[in-house]
């Protein structure tokens, strides 16, 4: 885990999971594009929080590959050093492509609030069990040709049956590099993790919207 923000007295935090590979066991390197594009999300994911509460983390795998399942080893190693460093806090981990696979399936972990996978890689089968009685809110770019917007929805359907309150939005226009619509995707990232750490009773806003609707939410 590296950190980007880390104050005295944190009440949570903000972990980013960046992109990779399906393969490969190349070492991970921060000035890699996947590391770089998570750079401008942590930065949109803490704008309207106090720098003072909030650790702002990334995780660097040690791999550029998923192989078998380096990412999600390296995200829980990650979540185990975080008590060290911040105490118990809640988190809410913000994944991009193999990295929002990863943050799907480490959502079981006790300190994780909440997910945030943003045009994530879900293979055909990808387990969902590990989300009962979470949240999380998936995010795809309509025209995105490196990962399934259709497979994100199928796997949003299924979670639902485990229990997981679970939501999709759809970006239109967006790709997989979220660079169409970039100012959508930040503001977006920004809304859906305030609501994340800070949930309402009764549920509102645009996490509550997409965990509540039967389709996923278009904008």
């Amino acid at each position: 885990m590296w950190l980007r923000n880390c104050p005295r007295q944190p009440r949570a935090a903000i972990v980013t999971l960046h992109g990779g590979r399906a393969d490969g066991y190349q070492t991970s390197r921060p000035w890699h594009l996947a590391a770089l594009r998570m750079r401008p999300v942590l930065r949109a994911a803490a704008s309207g929080l106090p720098l003072d509460d909030v650790v702002l983390a990334h995780v660097r795998y040690r791999h550029r590959g998923w192989n078998r399942n380096d990412p999600l080893i390296d995200t829980y190693r990650a979540l185990g050093e975080l008590p060290r460093i911040a105490g118990p806090v809640p988190v809410v981990l913000i994944g991009h492509s193999m990295g929002g696979r990863a943050a799907l399936r480490a959502a079981s972990h006790p300190q994780v609030r909440g997910v945030l996978a943003l045009a994530p890689w879900l293979p055909t089968g990808e387990p969902t069990a590990q989300l009962s009685g979470k949240t999380a809110v998936v995010v795809h770019g309509e025209r995105d040709r490196v990962t399934s917007p259709r497979a994100s929805a199928d796997y949003v359907r299924r979670a639902r049956t485990d229990r997981a309150r679970i939501g999709m939005i759809v970006i239109r226009k967006g790709d997989h590099a979220m660079a169409r619509r970039s100012s959508l995707w930040h503001r977006t990232v920004a809304t859906v993790v305030n609501e994340l750490l800070h949930p309402e009773v009764p549920p509102r806003g645009l996490t509550a919207a997409g965990c509540s609707a039967t389709e996923p939410l278009s904008l």
